[in-house]
């Protein structure tokens, strides 16, 4: 089985703030940093440092030098990246003294995926393989379209959910890692049990991640639920938690670990990730995971 992350590539721009700005606030930020992110990038990365060879697709702008030379130090495979005249995609990142954020994105190159890219891409591929998306690149729907027809499994986190997913048939979504207010989009319902509910409703065939902050996560199949407690740390910056868990996760299922044991190796990862500065920086290597000790 090959594995494929088609989504975006950012340039991250992380401000220390006192707290989260409020309409009309000015106020003076404390540091800027510049990190290589994007939800794609973020779990391509994770999957690397968790042991599985990934090859990433998407598109990177005229200052996406950096985002190239991160995937390639980190065993991300870059043969279906490539680059085009104009912006790349980017943040521009709020991190309060809690280790909370804020994010404001910019599609840039991430919306210039074409169909034809995406066929040129997927002739590499077959049956079996497994496709990873997210909602920061364009051509979503096609690309869920002709992974379904080649028969692949298509796993989906849905973020940031907005009206382009309306367009896209999610029937055919082998696996949705979702967070709670990912799951009141798809679903209408607040309450995670009336969630997981709903989305076995709507979507019979398909697993699902709902991952629920310092609540911890939860794993629902034909086979039952699974819940999983967080591993408590101090916070410095969330911003890759949730791509973190999503990478872990993806990998324990390729390494054909028992549903617990995946959701415990993802969790710890995920902890690690929130204890430390950064996007990708932030991500732990799997040996970190492994030895990692903290009381629930």
């Amino acid at each position: 089985m090959k594995v494929l992350n088609f989504g975006s590539l950012n340039l991250d721009y992380v401000y220390q703030v006192e707290s989260i700005l409020i309409p009309g606030e000015t106020q003076a930020s404390k540091d800027r940093q510049t990190f290589c992110g994007g939800k794609g990038l973020n779990q391509s990365i994770a999957l690397a440092k968790a042991g599985i060879p990934v090859y990433h697709a998407g598109m990177i702008g005229e200052e996406g030098a950096p985002l190239l030379k991160t995937c390639e130090e980190n065993g991300v495979n870059t043969e279906f990246i490539r680059q085009i005249t104009g912006p790349g995609g980017h943040t521009v990142i709020q991190v309060d003294k809690n280790g909370q954020n804020c994010i404001l994105l910019f599609g840039g190159s991430n919306r210039s995926i074409t169909k034809e890219f995406v066929d040129e891409v997927l002739d590499s591929f077959d049956a079996g393989d497994l496709i990873l998306l997210q909602n920061e690149i364009s051509e979503l729907s096609y690309i869920i379209d002709r992974a379904y027809a080649k028969d692949m499994m298509i796993v989906l986190n849905p973020s940031p959910y907005d009206s382009n997913l309306e367009s896209c048939d999610l029937s055919k979504i082998s696996l949705f890692l979702v967070n709670e207010i990912e799951g009141y989009q798809i679903t209408g319902e607040k309450e995670p049990e009336k969630i997981l509910k709903k989305i076995r409703e709507i979507y019979p065939k398909a697993k699902i991640v709902l991952t629920l902050g310092g609540d911890g996560s939860v794993y629902q199949d034909e086979t039952g639920v699974y819940y999983q407690d967080i591993f408590k740390v101090k916070a410095v910056d969330t911003t890759a938690a949730g791509d973190t868990f999503t990478g872990y996760f993806i990998s324990s299922i390729l390494e054909n670990m028992p549903v617990q044991e995946g959701m415990k190796l993802a969790a710890k990862a995920a902890a690690i990730a929130v204890s430390r500065p950064g996007a990708t920086a932030s991500i732990p290597l799997k040996k970190e995971v492994l030895e990692f000790e903290t009381e629930l």
